[in-house]
């Protein structure tokens, strides 16, 4: 074990680490400029999206290529109850409720079937997703799509829009991310690995492997659906483009290239969604799908874990380094003594330079 993460592991330590992050949180929305904040506001909307498809790809192995429609569902039942006047909190819930009903019936329908299934009927969910949000147009507005304006600041804060924007993505997304730490940390964790890694094995220690597919798809449909309320609360605005299948597959993408089975891995694949974009685009917009293709494979052959496990490919290139320096100086010692054939098992056979009597013995 390696001394950072002896000391990583102190609890005192861990509690610091803590009370920087939270103060963090607080401080930072407040001296951060507006782009900067809608930035982030915008990379923790998508590192919720990305952290629902890790838990039913990353920890339980399965194929899930629709995760863009459960955040889209989730924006348009928070745009709807918002134009008509729902509590915000009646909205919140019914958010995540009813991409989770949805997911849930759809992983009892595939789950059965295998992985190949799961992934043809997630493939199915953003194809029909999009003429039905427009044809639906009473409650998503037809291709005009739909706008709710309901998180600007309240007056006793003093805070800007978005400040008071971040703050909300913070706080939901920071508790999401803590739940589903503890749920894969946990006995239903192990339990995914276990289905991941074998599912014969894990009928025979009497883990159902449909019950913990239909468990995770749940959790990550659940979860996109809270990704929706926030797209809502920071770009307001939705439409059938939202639900669509490209948005999907670069979700997955970010999963990859932040890391697969990470729960930090999920927020950096947020980040490379929402920034990969923004760099492409300076470079050249005209080649910004082109270079956002060039990126990820590039990733992928670098770093096949994800960007997450670049701290463990520099520790295993130092260990090597320090592996092979060891390795030359015991070859350099072990080459100043030239062994004698002669000699008898373990003798000393380091042979020295003859003395003055010795020469003369020889010359006589």
């Amino acid at each position: 074990m390696s001394t950072a993460t002896a000391v990583m592991r102190k609890p005192w330590v861990r509690w610091a680490v803590i009370a920087i992050v939270v103060v963090l949180a607080i401080v930072l929305p407040l001296v951060l400029p507006e782009f900067a904040n809608t930035t982030l506001a915008r990379i923790g909307v998508f590192a919720v999206a990305v952290l629902g498809l890790n838990v039913v790809m990353g920890y339980t192995g399965q194929v899930s290529l629709g995760q863009i429609f459960f955040l889209g569902l989730g924006a348009y039942v928070t745009a709807y109850g918002v134009q008509q006047d729902w509590n915000i909190v009646l909205v919140f819930v019914l958010a995540c409720l009813i991409p989770a009903v949805v997911g849930l019936l759809v992983a009892l329908a595939a789950a059965r079937l295998g992985g190949l299934a799961i992934a043809m009927v997630t493939i199915a969910l953003p194809i029909v997703g999009v003429p039905l949000a427009k044809r639906l147009s009473e409650f998503t507005g037809g291709s005009q799509g739909l706008s709710a304006r309901f998180t600007a600041a309240p007056e006793w804060t003093g805070l800007y829009d978005d400040q008071w924007q971040l703050y909300i993505v913070l706080l939901i997304a920071g508790i999401s991310f803590l739940l589903t730490r503890n749920l894969v940390r946990g006995k239903y964790g192990r339990a995914f690995a276990i289905v991941k890694g074998n599912e014969a094995v894990a009928g025979s220690m009497g883990i159902s492997p449909y019950r913990y597919k239909v468990l995770a798809f749940t959790v990550a449909s659940l979860l996109g659906g809270v990704s929706g309320f926030l797209y809502m609360v920071v770009i307001q605005y939705t439409s059938p483009e939202t639900l669509s299948f490209g948005h999907s597959i670069t979700l997955l993408a970010s999963m990859v290239i932040g890391g697969a089975g990470s729960i930090l891995g999920s927020l950096l694949g947020g980040a490379y969604y929402v920034l990969t974009p923004q760099l492409t685009n300076l470079i050249d917009p005209g080649l910004t799908a082109v270079l956002q293709g060039a990126i990820l494979l590039i990733a992928l052959f670098v770093l096949p874990g994800g960007l997450v496990s670049l701290p463990r490919l520099f520790r295993r290139r130092r260990a090597r380094e320090q592996g092979g320096g060891a390795a030359a100086a015991k070859a350099a010692a072990s080459a100043t003594a030239v062994p004698s054939t002669s000699a008898p098992d373990g003798a000393d056979v380091t042979t020295h330079p003859p003395t003055e009597s010795e020469e003369r013995r020889q010359d006589t």
